[in-house]
């Protein structure tokens, strides 16, 4: 692992289904960002504290999430100097989270332009632009810090999904190996 300090601060609100989750890209993410922070919960008493430190943040706050409402961090100059606030878990996991904190409707939101190809082997989605959250994590920081070598996260990644694949029975391995 060779950490980065990027300017932008990372937040996590993590559905409490993934911290244990042996595919967990939010552990790999924090190995590599140290300061990136994780709160763990679903409703707005679970985020209570959290909605009182970013008030006091003093910085920008943007809402990492696809929405009708959010624009593309590409199309725009957002300061670096902000928090970037990203919801991990499924789909249907993350837009429960975002029901549940009528606050997060409240933040500007920003999504990453289509084009990113996820590198996450062992998860299937139902949705095409389905990205990982240590994945749009690394996206939008070289968005938003285009300096920013952001390949020590998605080489971390990349051997998690290595050694996850490696320690499956053969049969199953191979089906991943040839992209099934």
């Amino acid at each position: 692992m060779q950490p980065i300090q990027p300017q932008t601060q990372l937040v996590v609100l993590q559905h409490p289904s993934e911290v244990e989750h042996k595919k967990n890209s939010v552990k790999v993410l924090s190995l590599v960002i140290p300061n990136t922070q994780v709160y763990v919960g679903e409703t707005e008493a679970d985020f209570a504290l959290l909605r009182e430190q970013l008030m006091d943040c003093g910085r920008p706050i943007y809402l990492v999430y696809p929405s009708e409402q959010s624009v593309s961090v590409e199309q725009q100059r957002l300061n670096t100097d902000c928090v970037l606030l990203l919801i991990d878990g499924t789909w249907r996991k993350a837009f429960k989270i975002f029901q549940l904190n009528p606050w997060l409707a409240q933040l500007p939101a920003v999504h990453l332009a289509e084009g990113y190809a996820s590198r996450y082997k062992i998860r299937k989605s139902s949705r095409s632009d389905s990205l990982s959250t240590l994945e749009a994590s690394a996206y939008m920081l070289k968005a938003l810090e285009p300096d920013l070598d952001v390949s020590p996260l998605l080489n971390a990644f990349d051997a998690m999904v290595a050694m996850r694949i490696r320690s499956m029975p053969l049969e199953v391995r191979l089906r991943y190996q040839n992209g099934e």
